[in-house]
């Protein structure tokens, strides 16, 4: 069994699913037939690309009646943030720290 992360990674690594996940950024809960508008993939690889959305848990889907509404679920992107570059990011920012208070310092001479 592949772990969700590995899943997550594989999803991300495709253009195409990274642009249907920025789609569903910009408007939520968007149906099959609004995610192929635009796009020059037939509806079977939007479908098949969907899946592997879904199946990394980035793309939720909703049922409506009869329609089936897709929205973005942030998470597993947040833990990739938080294991993988959050840490590198505190670095930067206790350099940015640093770099006001010597500022300051310098300033107050």
């Amino acid at each position: 069994m592949v772990p969700n992360e590995d899943k997550v990674f594989k999803a991300l690594a495709d253009n195409s699913r990274r642009l249907l996940l920025d789609r569903l950024h910009k408007k939520a809960g968007l149906t099959l037939g609004e995610l192929c508008e635009g796009h020059d993939m037939s509806r079977q690889a939007v479908t098949k690309h969907l899946a592997l959305l879904e199946a990394a848990n980035l793309v939720v889907p909703q049922w409506r009646g009869r329609e089936k509404l897709h929205y973005l679920n942030p998470v597993p992107i947040n833990e990739i943030y938080t294991r993988w570059i959050s840490k590198y990011e505190r670095g930067r920012l206790q350099a940015l720290h640093n770099l006001r208070q010597a500022l300051e310092e310098k300033d107050d001479d």
